[in-house]
């Protein structure tokens, strides 16, 4: 079971990873999923993501507080307008456009009603 835990939380990791430079990919969330698997399958990967200079200081704020840090609210934000701007610019069919917007708009109530870290 360690080994299914460990490919999970790599694979976390990995998806983490190419969320920093895709909009729409979320990154802490994978992190969270990551610490919580490697907590089940490698002491050593744990401590590590956990003191990561970049993605300790996230997880260590949601899993004290639920909090989330200003600046990530605002590039989250700044995101997710940009990926909506892109697909009215595309075109995008408007029934496609609704449904980003109620999903985009929901991301954004959450994001912005957690606590600041």
């Amino acid at each position: 079971m360690r080994v299914i835990w460990l490919i999970c939380g790599l694979t976390c990791v990995a998806l983490a990873l190419i969320g920093v430079v895709l909009p729409l990919l979320p990154t802490v969330p994978f992190l969270l999923l990551a610490a919580f698997c490697f907590a089940r399958s490698s002491e050593r990967l744990h401590n590590w993501l956990l003191s990561h200079k970049t993605f300790g200081p996230m997880i260590d704020d949601w899993n004290s507080n639920g909090a989330i840090r200003p600046s990530a609210k605002r590039a989250t934000t700044l995101s997710i307008g940009v990926v909506f701007g892109i697909s009215l610019v595309m075109g995008v069919k408007t029934t496609v456009l609704v449904i980003q917007m109620v999903v985009l708009s929901a991301v954004l109530i959450f994001i912005w009603t957690r606590p600041n870290s």
